[in-house]
C-alpha cells in the first residue's frame, strides 16, 4: 500500500467542488497524495483549468452553477477518453448513474465524503497505473517505480516525450490515439507539425527493440497488442 500511494506522486488532480470549506478540506487530503492538486469552484473554471492543467485525474461535484460536473465531463470527454474522472454525488438512482456510465465516467463516490472512501475511489481507478510494471509484450515491459522501459530485462533508453507517448498509447489501447491528443499530451504548449510527428515516430521506432505502433492514416496511431 505505502509504495502505491508513493506512486500517486507521480500524478495530478484537479479538484472541482463550488462548495468552499468542502473544497478545502478535499484539496487537504489530496495534497497528502498528489504533489499537484488544482482546485475550481465551478464546472467552467474547472475545464479552463482541466484544458490549460491536463491533470490526469479530475474528482468533481456534480451540482454546482454556471457549469455542472456532468455538463464538465461532457465537454472533457469530446476529445479526451484517458483522463481519469471521479464524481462526488449524493445520488444514488440508477438511472442518474447510467447516465454517468454513458460519459465514461471512471468511478463515482457517494456523499457524504470520508477520507477513505475517497482513498479507496482513488486506488481503485488507479488500480492498472499503480501496479509495478505495465506489459506492453512477453518481453517488453515498463517498471513504474524506476520509470524504465525494459527488454529482455535490460534498460531501452528512450526520451521523456518517447515514454510519455508509449504509456499514453497504451492507455488508448482500445481506441485510436489521435494526433490532437498527441499535440496536447505529448507536445503540450509547443507546435506539433505532421513532419516532426512523423520524424518522432521514426526514430523512437527505431529505438524500440519490437515493434509497437500501428499508423491509421488520416487518424492517428494505436498500440499492436501481442
Amino acid at each position: 500500500m505505502d509504495d502505491k500511494l508513493e506512486q500517486l506522486k507521480n500524478y495530478t488532480v484537479l479538484c472541482v467542488e463550488d462548495e468552499d470549506g468542502i473544497r478545502k478540506r478535499l484539496v487537504n487530503t489530496l495534497k497528502y497524495y498528489f504533489t499537484e492538486v488544482y482546485e475550481a469552484s465551478n464546472g467552467e473554471e474547472g475545464y479552463y483549468l482541466y484544458y490549460d492543467k491536463k491533470p490526469n485525474i479530475v474528482i468533481s461535484d456534480i451540482e454546482m452553477p454556471e457549469k455542472n460536473g456532468i455538463q464538465m465531463a461532457e465537454d472533457i470527454r469530446k476529445d479526451d477518453l484517458s483522463t481519469i474522472i471521479i464524481m462526488l454525488t449524493a445520488y444514488s438512482n440508477e438511472e442518474y448513474l447510467l447516465n454517468l456510465i454513458n460519459l465514461n465516467i471512471n468511478h463515482y463516490i457517494l456523499k457524504p465524503l470520508t477520507s477513505e472512501s475517497l482513498l479507496g475511489g482513488i486506488l481503485k481507478v488507479f488500480r492498472d497505473k499503480l501496479e509495478e510494471t505495465i506489459i506492453f509484450s512477453d518481453e517488453l515491459h515498463f517498471n513504474m517505480k524506476a520509470r524504465e522501459f525494459y527488454y529482455k530485462n535490460e534498460v531501452v533508453f528512450l526520451r521523456k516525450r518517447d515514454k510519455e507517448f508509449l504509456l499514453l498509447l497504451f492507455e488508448n489501447k482500445n481506441n485510436v490515439l489521435t494526433y490532437s491528443m498527441i499535440q496536447e499530451y505529448i507536445w503540450k504548449d509547443k507546435f506539433m507539425s505532421m513532419s516532426a510527428l512523423k520524424t518522432f515516430i521514426k526514430e523512437l521506432r527505431q529505438r524500440l527493440p519490437i515493434d509497437l505502433i500501428i499508423n491509421i492514416p488520416q487518424e492517428g496511431y494505436k498500440l499492436k497488442v501481442f
